[in-house]
């Protein structure tokens, strides 16, 4: 028994870490990958490096390409995309 209470600091620990840290980390990351995999095209975006743009083109490779200025467009990776400014309207 007396060992079994050693171990109970160590755990609440673990569940304060758990609480406090890697489970918002988790639901960050799962809401960052939701709004990726909604791209589309005509969505005004804001990449990892602050770039304003326009989505042109949305590859299957995991790559979109982003209009940063009139005629010059971008291939990156999706997961660069920072933040989504204003979603286009569904085509039906």
């Amino acid at each position: 028994m007396d060992q079994f209470a050693q171990f109970i600091p160590l755990l609440l620990i673990f569940a304060i870490m758990y609480f406090l840290l890697i489970r918002p980390q988790q639901k960050k990351l799962k809401d960052h990958q939701s709004m990726v995999n909604g791209l589309r095209r005509g969505d005004k975006v804001v990449t990892a490096g602050g770039i304003h743009g326009k989505v042109v083109k949305v590859h299957d490779e995991g790559d979109v390409e982003v209009e940063i200025a009139e005629g010059v467009k971008v291939r990156m990776v999706q997961s660069t995309i920072a933040q989504v400014i204003s979603k286009t309207e569904p085509a039906k």
